[in-house]
């Protein structure tokens, strides 16, 4: 596995096992930086690792032939979540304002459906617009 292609490049296509190891390498550095650092430090972890969330949901939504604006658009939601935490205009986490909630509902809604889509649905069989298909060597 080519951790470099994983976490930089949009560009290209890569199946299911990667996407959800690489996938959970990220949350694992989220989550940890959120029981170690709290709220606000976990929050900057969540904006470092941004780009290399959105290069992988890119390259996975590009497998099941679906537009980079997808993902850009779940992780420019998730980034204002993360920048209304560390610019303290949620509220607290244990009561969070209106604000959070009318974004992170629709940001978590459409974050689930694409975890269920990259992360259990089949690829597009065979070459599309965004490169060969990543398992016909293994076929």
């Amino acid at each position: 596995m080519n951790w470099s292609y994983l976490l930089t490049s949009t560009e290209g296509r890569i199946s299911r096992k990667p996407f959800w190891i690489a996938l959970a390498f990220l949350s694992v550095i989220e989550l940890a930086a959120h029981l170690a650092l709290g709220e606000r430090w976990s929050s900057i972890v969540s904006l470092l690792i941004a780009y290399p969330e959105f290069a992988l949901f890119a390259k996975r939504g590009h497998d099941r032939n679906v537009p980079t604006w997808v993902a850009g658009m779940f992780i420019v939601g998730a980034t204002v979540l993360n920048l209304l935490v560390l610019l303290d205009l949620s509220g607290p986490m244990e009561n969070p304002n209106t604000l959070f909630y009318v974004l992170a509902i629709p940001v978590g809604i459409v974050g689930l459906i694409l975890l269920v889509d990259f992360g259990f649905r089949r690829s597009t069989v065979g070459p599309n617009q965004y490169g060969p298909d990543p398992l016909a060597a293994s076929r």
